[in-house]
Order: structure tokens, then sequence, then C-alpha cells
């Protein structure tokens, strides 16, 4: 139904003007859909130059040339990923060979000590339902099928030349993809700025600003915040003497971003470690563990967080997740990508949304204003004449 003042031939063009910016939108999924396998470097290029882009303007307000401040925080990222790739790859690859040859230590541990302390608290006859032997057996199996798939996996990636060209293509795209954004950010923000509407610039600025907040509160922020509780987790469980600390460590850190669960994890497998690698009820081990988690959790309360986050309000745990989850599904690695960005703008759109339905008349309600006149009588305000033309006076 129209409303008053709009003929049927407006309505049949506004909703002709949002169908094709609906048709549009759909062909842009697909086309991404499509193209996902070429777009996979642009996006992690695109998102490597946000994050880089606050400190190349910081180190040009500083006096230095754009050129300049670009190849310092290009050269700065390049070693910070090739010390991480340097140092943490060997160290991974100690910590799980420790954890396979231990893995008969847990098995007995489990099948000992944790289900008859469990049996004879319970009254429940797990060793029935629970054949360790089997379940060993099993994870044995897929393990071989699993390092077999993977063998045939690579062996075929070996033998495609068009797959291995690509992902070297796209390995070596992605420095300079990277330095390339870094670079022309600003530029890229003015040109993307100048196509919005001059009658919506002021909300688009907003909205874009509170994204940019929303998702640095996020991957600037909590991103930094897991990295520092993984290091301060991994360290202490290894300064304690555990020796799986640096894997479980690493763990808790990783997920730390949903709260209490990192903290929670990394607790049991470090106390399932120290039960087993003490065989027994080691004291001393498990309140050198407590005492590590406790440190980790006391710093991201009181100092990692108000002083990496602060206040801004980020994306909900379970948003991440489903965003994640969803992009993976739908778009693969580059869904995976693009579903932080996605989840930071459809936060601030639906807090916009729901700011625009509180002020309108389906949420307050039409109410006539009462007003009062010069002698303090209560009155109601006469209605506004939709003409806009003044009324016609009263013959005397």
């Amino acid at each position: 139904m129209s409303t008053a003042g709009e003929s049927p031939e407006f309505e049949i063009a506004r909703f002709l003007r949002q169908l094709k910016w609906t048709l549009l939108g759909l062909m842009a999924l697909w086309l991404v859909w499509m193209l996902a396998p070429v777009l996979t470097p642009f996006v992690f290029g695109a998102l490597l130059g946000w994050l880089g882009d606050p400190l190349v303007d910081r180190l040009e307000r500083r006096g230095r040339s754009r050129n300049v401040a670009v190849a310092l925080v290009f050269g700065l990222m390049t070693l910070l990923l090739t010390l991480a790739l340097l140092i943490l790859v060997p160290l991974l690859e100690r910590q799980v060979k420790t954890l396979i040859s231990t893995l008969p230590q847990y098995r007995d541990w489990f099948v000992e000590t944790a289900l008859p302390w469990v049996e004879a608290r319970t009254g429940l006859d797990l060793l029935v339902w629970l054949d360790p032997d089997r379940l060993v057996d099993w994870i044995r199996d897929h393990w071989r099928q699993a390092g077999g798939f993977a063998a045939t996996l690579f062996g075929y990636l070996s033998r495609s030349g068009f797959a291995m060209v690509a992902w070297v293509v796209n390995v070596v795209l992605l420095p300079i993809l990277t330095f390339y954004f870094l670079r022309d950010w600003d530029v890229l923000v003015a040109r993307v700025a100048a196509l919005v509407p001059r009658d919506h610039i002021v909300t688009v600025s907003r909205l874009a600003r509170e994204s940019n907040d929303v998702l640095a509160a996020f991957m600037r922020g909590q991103f930094l915040v897991m990295l520092a509780l993984g290091a301060i987790y991994a360290i202490g469980l290894q300064l304690v003497g555990l020796k799986v600390g640096v894997l479980i460590g690493i763990v808790a850190g990783l997920i730390s971003f949903i709260p209490y669960l990192g903290a929670t994890t990394g607790v049991v497998l470090a106390v399932v470690a120290a039960l087993v690698q003490s065989q027994g009820l080691d004291l001393k081990l498990l309140i050198l563990v407590g005492a590590v988690f406790t440190i980790g959790q006391l710093l991201e309360s009181y100092v990692l967080t108000p002083r990496i986050v602060g206040d801004k309000i980020g994306l909900h745990p379970v948003a991440v997740i489903f965003a994640v989850m969803a992009g993976g599904q739908l778009f693969g690695f580059l869904g995976m990508l693009l579903a932080l960005p996605v989840a930071a703008v459809a936060n601030v759109l639906l807090r916009y949304a729901s700011e625009r339905y509180r002020e309108s008349d389906l949420y307050t309600g039409e109410q006539v204003p009462i007003v009062l006149d010069a002698t303090g009588h209560a009155g109601i305000e006469p209605a506004p004449i939709p003409t806009g033309e003044a009324p016609e006076p009263e013959a005397p």
C-alpha cells in the first residue's frame, strides 16, 4: 500500500530498484564463490595491509615518507613471520614427537588409574563399554590411513603441474600484494569513499569507522592477547617441567578468545599431562601448573585486555565461531578469511538497525503530544494540516 504522495508508478520503480540491487548482490556472491582460489591471496594480502596500515600512518606522522614507512613495516612483518616459522615449527615438531612417544603411558594411566577412580565413585562399569585396546587400535589404523591419504594427496599435488604452479604463484603473490596494499591503503579507502553518495556519506563514514573499531578490537587486540597468553602458558609450563607444556600452552592460548574455555582446557590438559608424567600425584608440579594459569589469567584481566583491547566493543566469541564455520562451509578458506570482516560489519549494521528501530514509531508508538496553553490548562496539540496550507479564518 503506497503512502500519501507516492504514486503506484513510484512504488513499482522503487521495487525494481531494490530487486536490481538484490540481484547484483547475489551475482557478487556467486562471483566470490567461483573465484575463491584466485581471490584468496588478494584477501589475505588486504588483511595484512589493513593490519599494518596504522603503524605506517604513525611512522608517516613522525616525518618519514610513505614508501620508507611501508618498507619498514613490511620488513618487520616479514622478519616476525620468518622468526615464528623458524622457532615454532621445530619446537612443535619435537612436542608432537614427545606426545606420540608417551601415548602408551597415557593409555596405561587411563586404564589403570582414571577409569577405576571414576568407577569406584559412580558405580558404573565403564571398562565394559570402553575397550582401550580397541580404541588405541582404531586410532592407530586411522592414523595410518590419514598418513596414507596425506602421502597420496601430496604425491598428486607434486604430479599435478597446474596445482603446484598455482600454489607457488599464491605464495609468491602474497608478499607482493601485501606490500602494494600497505603502500596504497589510504588511496584505496579514499577512492571507495568518493563513490559513496554525498547524502549518505556521514552515515556510511560512521558505520565504516565503527566496523573498523570492532574488527580492530578482535584482530589487532584479541589476537595479540591470544598470542601473549599462548607464550605465557607455553613458557611457564615448560619452566615448571611439563614435557608437553609448550604444545598445551599454545593450544590454550589460541582458544582463549572464548572466555574461560582456553584456561579451562589448558588446566585440564596440563593436569592430565602432569599426572601421567609423574605416574602419580605430584603436588608440587600440580601447584606450579595452577600457578602458571593463575598468573596468565591475572595478566589477561588486569594488563593485557585493558591495555591492548581496551573498551572497544569486539566480536562476541559465539559470533566469531559461527562466522568462521559458516564462511568455511560456504566459500572454503577464502570464506574463513572473510568471516571476521563480514561479522564485524554485520555486528555494526545490526546495532545501527536496532537504533533506528528504537527511534521509529513502530517501537515508540504514535502518541498525540499533550501541551499546556497560556493559562496552564492541558490540551491536545492540533494535528498538522497535511497540505501545508494555512487554515481559512473563521467568519465573525
